[in-house]
């Protein structure tokens, strides 16, 4: 059986590590819940795992610690899938972490050309299908009548230090999208971080109109905390772990 070298190991342990960063990257700049970080730990995983099967000498051990990943993945996955209002969210973020670990399980396997093309299909997907996807659903939803206005609140948590700079950040970000605060509330308590709740009024797609500023707002590391809610109930919409 061929022996796995150290530039061998580095360079299929690099594959894998970037494109999970790729897919990463997509969901990030999308702000979901499993951004960069969770889908480069999540390939670097499923691509170690792999590895450490092919260094050994049992043929089948790679297929066999493969098969290990995708249920071990299954659990990760369910942890990111919540009920909300009587509806289900996540299910496209446990997706994109399952199709992470196949391509570091391709990765890890030596299949560089395949791991790419199977990024490149992950990203195609969220990408290309995504419009397609808003064509297709013809249901109405919560905000989507273009004649419906609704008030919603963008709340977020930085240091004191930071707040002058987020601050502005927060109402360029706003701007840039077309929106315009009705109200901006700071709270400073005896701690260092400050609380900063901005009101707006958003006609048709609440979540579309506000995507831009809070994928925006969800890279700036100074900000600790960051989310957004209809003013008309309090749950809250999309937390953003920054």
């Amino acid at each position: 059986m061929h022996a796995l070298t150290t530039l061998e190991f580095l360079t299929r342990l690099a594959t894998g590590v970037a494109c999970g960063a790729l897919i990463g990257i997509e969901r990030q700049w999308r702000a979901r819940m499993a951004g960069l970080r969770t889908n480069a730990l999540v390939a670097t995983g499923a691509t170690l795992f792999v590895l450490y099967s092919v260094a050994t000498s049992d043929p089948a051990s790679p297929t066999r610690v493969a098969s290990y990943v995708v249920s071990g993945i299954g659990f990760l996955g369910g942890g990111v899938i919540l009920r909300d209002r009587g509806g289900v969210r996540g299910l496209n973020t446990a997706a994109t972490l399952w199709c992470s670990a196949a391509v570091g399980v391709l990765s890890a396997t030596g299949k560089t050309t395949f791991a790419l093309l199977g990024t490149a299909t992950v990203l195609a997907v969220h990408l290309v299908l995504r419009p397609a996807g808003r064509l297709l659903d013809r249901a109405p939803s919560a905000g989507s009548d273009p004649d419906t206005t609704q008030a919603a609140t963008i709340h977020l948590v930085c240091e004191r230090g930071d707040e002058p700079h987020i601050r502005a950040l927060l109402l360029q970000s706003l701007a840039a999208s077309g929106l315009t605060p009705t109200g901006l509330r700071a709270q400073r308590g005896q701690t260092e971080a400050v609380s900063l709740r901005a009101t707006v009024t958003v006609s048709g797609d609440t979540a579309q109109a506000l995507e831009p500023a809070i994928a925006r707002l969800s890279l700036e590391p100074g900000i600790q905390d960051l989310h957004w809610r209809l003013d008309e109930d309090d749950t809250v919409r999309e937390p953003v772990p920054v």
